[in-house]
């Protein structure tokens, strides 16, 4: 049988850039700047869906290009394009002579790293087109066969297979490979007149075949379909300061948008976050420990290496509620003469990284979630969270819930629409006051945006027992 392509052949070819040409190049074009890298990257992708009972989209597409980066001081030259050839990495060199020459002692590579978090297999190629679509026309017919109130269904299928390379002045290569897939499901729910939605996500870093598997998916169709005839039950969301508790797993993308993005290290560096200036102090309850890991098996939100080539690694921000640090890529690591952690992270070969969440939660605690309820006489209980906002500087956040019920005396109770949560994140998290036992990461579906760039992410949390946020309801 023969072996796989080496996945390197889709970045250099004779004639255009081979390897010995990009080290040098890189050696060539970054010699005068504090640090830098040539960025090589090759992407294929793919994104099916089926809509009103028929497929409605089928998209696939191909790129290739390189990204030049050199760093002076604060400066950065960047220049980028969708041929990979000598030629253009030398043209895009010339961009670099408007930085400010070397200032000092250029920082060390990247630890070299072998590690590989995900398979280095491509999903595009090991499931047959018709399979694709055959799966999700599977999905419709078995979710609008499950109950009578289903009005509508829409699903979808994405993935992604990306290569590249990362050439360093000083020598240092590294290479990462990376698949990506993802499930979506959507139900309408109509009763009386009323409709409402209902959704279910799930992927990572594999390929195919757990999405192919039957249990997940009618998991998927279950999920979806019981939150859409759940908010046909709902009434308006109360209004006021009162109690929340948030669920475990996706809830955690509160957490992401409130606090992750005040501890990247861009922000702070700046002066501009919230968190700036205050490594040491006290910024949430006791118990109350947040973490970035990268380097989790097979998360949406993992990498084997950063876009800088450093190993992702797990980063504790918040330990018992007494800042540690920030998330840093190599640029404000040097600038603030701290490490880089890992979380240098860009879109494409398009961008210039920048410090990025990868995989942030907050570890769980010991409370019993069912206890934690008990103790709410009056308050909402957020089951899963739709769009947000957050204030950088200020930490202020809106949140809208897409499940949430009120809890009476202790218990749920009905279910509730149009309930949003509003507050801040450095004081969000001194106000936790019960941290459950059941922390659970989300199922795969998470996209960051910052800076214009999107890179998918993972959130998590236990549940959590929270006083005093603003909740803005409808009645």
């Amino acid at each position: 049988m023969a072996s796989a392509p080496d996945p390197r052949s889709l970045l250099y070819s004779p004639g255009q850039l081979t390897p010995d040409e990009a080290q040098a190049l890189a050696a060539e074009t970054l010699k005068a700047c504090d640090d830098g890298e040539l960025y090589l990257q090759f992407i294929a992708s793919e994104a099916f869906g089926f809509d009103d009972g028929r497929l409605k989209t089928c998209d696939y597409s191909r790129d290739a290009g390189f990204g030049l980066r050199g760093v002076s001081g604060e400066m950065t030259g960047f220049a980028h394009a969708n041929d990979i050839s000598a030629a253009a990495i030398r043209r895009a060199g010339e961009t670099l002579r408007l930085l400010d020459p070397a200032r000092g002692e250029r920082p060390a590579p990247p630890r070299a790293s072998n590690r590989h978090l995900y398979t280095d297999a491509s999903p595009l190629d090991l499931v047959p087109f018709a399979e694709k679509v055959k799966l999700l026309e599977t999905i419709d017919a078995a979710a609008r066969a499950r109950d009578p109130r289903v009005a509508q269904v829409s699903c979808s299928l994405t993935g992604s297979w990306s290569v590249v390379e990362i050439v360093r002045p000083d020598g240092f290569l590294a290479t990462d490979v990376r698949p990506l897939v993802r499930l979506n499901v959507s139900i309408v729910a109509e009763s009386n007149g009323r409709r409402e939605t209902g959704t279910f996500g799930m992927g990572g870093r594999w390929l195919y075949d757990d999405l192919f598997d039957p249990a997940h998916w009618n998991r998927g169709i279950d999920a979806a379909l019981n939150q859409a005839l759940t908010n046909l039950e709902s009434v308006d969301a109360p209004a006021g300061e009162m109690t929340v508790v948030c669920g475990p797993g996706w809830p955690g993308v509160l957490l992401h948008e409130a606090v992750g993005h005040g501890l990247e290290g861009d922000f702070n560096r700046k002066g501009t976050s919230a968190f700036s200036g205050r490594i040491g102090e006290r910024v949430g309850a006791p118990g109350v420990t947040v973490v970035d890991d990268g380097s989790i098996l097979n998360r949406r939100g993992s990498l084997s290496i950063d876009d800088e080539g450093t190993p992702t690694q797990e980063t504790v921000l918040i330990e018992d509620g007494i800042l540690k640090g920030y998330m840093q890529d190599r640029l404000n690591a040097r600038l603030m003469g701290v490490e880089a952690t890992g979380n240098g992270r860009r879109e494409s070969y398009g961008h210039v990284p920048m410090p990025r969440m990868t995989n942030t939660f907050m570890r769980g605690g010991n409370d019993d979630p069912a206890e934690l309820l008990s103790r709410v006489k009056n308050g909402i209980y957020a089951k899963s969270f739709g769009g947000g906002q957050v204030d950088i500087v200020s930490g202020k956040f809106v949140f809208s819930c897409t499940e949430a019920y009120k809890i009476e005396s202790g218990k749920l109770g009905a279910p509730i629409k149009g309930a949003t949560l509003i507050g801040d994140g450095p004081s969000v998290l001194t106000r936790v006051k019960g941290i459950g036992n059941d922390m659970a990461l989300d199922e795969g579906i998470g996209v960051c945006g910052k800076g214009g760039q999107s890179v998918p992410a993972g959130v998590g949390q236990p549940t959590l027992l929270i006083e005093g946020l603003t909740v803005g309801g409808t009645a």
